[in-house]
C-alpha cells in the first residue's frame, strides 16, 4: 500500500513571487533611481538654479542607497548605475562649470548602452538575463528554459530600441532646444518612455511566468 505524503514536510519547490509583487519591485527601483530624481533635478532648477538641481538629485541617490543599506535592504542595479553616472557627471560639471556636458554625457551614454544590449544578443546570455536576478528569484534551471531564454532575447532587444530612441531624442533636443525647454521635455519624456518598456517588459514577463508557473499559486502545464 502506497505511503501517502506528508503535508507538512518540505517541498523542493521554491516559493515563487506574486506578480503583484514583481510589479511592485520594479515599480519602486524605476522611482527610486530613475523618476524621482529627474523630477528633483527639474523643479529645484525652476525654483533655484541648475547647481543646486545637481546636488540634489544627486545627495537623493545616495541617501535612498544608505537608507537601504541601513535597513539591511539590497539596493537595485539601476540605482547604482544612477548613482555611478550622476556622480561623474556631477563632478565634471562642477570642475568644468560648463552644464552642456553634464546634458551630452547621458545621450552619449545611451549610444554606448544601446550598443552593449544589441551586442549581447548575440552572446549566450543577453544582458537582461544577466539583470534578471535583480527583479525576481532565479537560478539554473529558469536560465536555461526555452522560453525564459526568449523572453530575455526580446526584453534585450526592446530595450535596446528604448534607450537608443531615448539618445535620439536627447540629443536632437539639446541642440534644437534652450536649456530650459530640453531639461522639462526630457523630465516627460525619458520617464514615459521607462514607464512605457517596463510596461511592456511586465506584459510579457508575466506571459511566460504564468506560462512556466514562476508566479505565486500558478501552476505550471504538464
Amino acid at each position: 500500500m502506497p505511503l501517502e505524503a506528508d503535508p507538512a514536510a518540505p517541498t523542493d519547490a521554491p516559493e515563487r513571487p506574486s506578480l503583484g509583487a514583481v510589479v511592485k519591485h520594479l515599480t519602486l527601483a524605476i522611482l527610486t533611481a530613475n523618476i524621482i530624481p529627474g523630477l528633483l533635478f527639474y523643479f529645484c532648477m525652476l525654483a533655484s538654479n541648475i547647481w543646486l538641481a545637481l546636488t540634489v538629485a544627486l545627495c537623493w541617490c545616495y541617501g535612498a542607497a544608505a537608507w537601504r543599506s541601513v535597513t539591511k535592504r539590497r539596493a537595485s542595479i539601476l540605482l547604482y548605475l544612477t548613482i555611478i553616472g550622476l556622480t561623474g557627471k556631477t563632478i565634471f560639471a562642477f570642475a568644468t562649470g560648463s552644464t552642456y556636458f553634464y546634458f551630452l554625457q547621458p545621450a552619449l551614454s545611451d549610444v554606448v548602452v544601446a550598443t552593449l544590449f544589441l551586442g549581447s544578443l548575440l552572446t549566450a546570455r543577453p544582458v537582461v538575463a544577466r539583470l534578471a536576478n535583480d527583479f525576481y528569484p532565479m537560478d539554473d534551471d529558469l536560465h536555461g528554459r526555452d522560453r525564459v531564454q526568449r523572453l530575455f532575447w526580446r526584453l534585450t532587444l526592446l530595450w535596446a530600441v528604448i534607450v537608443g530612441i531615448k539618445a535620439t531624442l536627447s540629443l536632437y533636443l539639446l541642440h534644437t532646444q534652450p536649456t530650459d525647454d530640453y531639461v522639462a521635455m526630457k523630465t516627460v519624456f525619458a520617464p514615459a518612455l521607462i514607464a512605457g518598456g517596463a510596461a511592456v517588459t511586465v506584459w510579457l514577463s508575466a506571459k511566460v511566468a504564468r506560462h512556466e508557473g514562476l508566479l505565486g499559486g500558478s501552476l505550471r502545464p504538464a
